[in-house]
């Protein structure tokens, strides 16, 4: 399998198959052109012969460079349990640490109790929010009105 960084042309194979790799919630406006125009070197595909599998999409924050930020990560349903996200995140800290980040941040929704699982597993903590459900700590409203987070930070190095 191939890592190679995202590119443009990645944006209409990903938006029209990212959907259905979350089981028919709609993802797809999530991932605006932008990120693949501007992240580029943050942001990273796995291609297995020529279709792509995974994508992770970051950045480095412009307001604080010590800072990096994952936006989104999929995997394609088929290659899941392959250490394929894993690999991707590891890609991701390498790229973003040999830049001078010294911490990666990251939100998922309070349902998606896989991806809590996930960044736990990857050494990520839940940062501190405004109230707590099954131990994880959340914070309501975080991206709009009804739309609540847990917010990760995880220290590279």
């Amino acid at each position: 399998m191939l890592v190679r960084n995202l590119e443009t042309r990645d944006h209409a194979p990903i938006i029209t198959v990212v959907n259905d790799w979350w089981g028919g919630r709609p993802m797809a406006g999530m991932l605006p052109r932008l990120f693949f125009t501007h992240f580029q070197p943050s942001s990273f595909v796995i291609e297995d012969r020529g279709q792509l599998v995974a994508f992770l999409i970051g950045f480095i924050s412009q307001t604080d460079p010590a800072q990096a930020y994952i936006h989104f990560v999929g995997v394609h349903p088929g290659y899941r349990a392959q250490g394929l996200g894993r690999q991707l995140y590891q890609h991701f800290f390498d790229t973003v640490q040999a830049q001078g980040c010294q911490t990666v941040r990251c939100v998922t929704s309070p349902v998606n109790t896989g991806s809590i699982a996930f960044h736990t597993h990857m050494g990520f903590t839940a940062e501190p929010g405004d109230s707590t459900a099954q131990g994880i700590a959340i914070t309501h409203d975080y991206d709009g009105p009804g739309e609540h987070r847990v917010r990760f930070a995880k220290t590279l190095g």
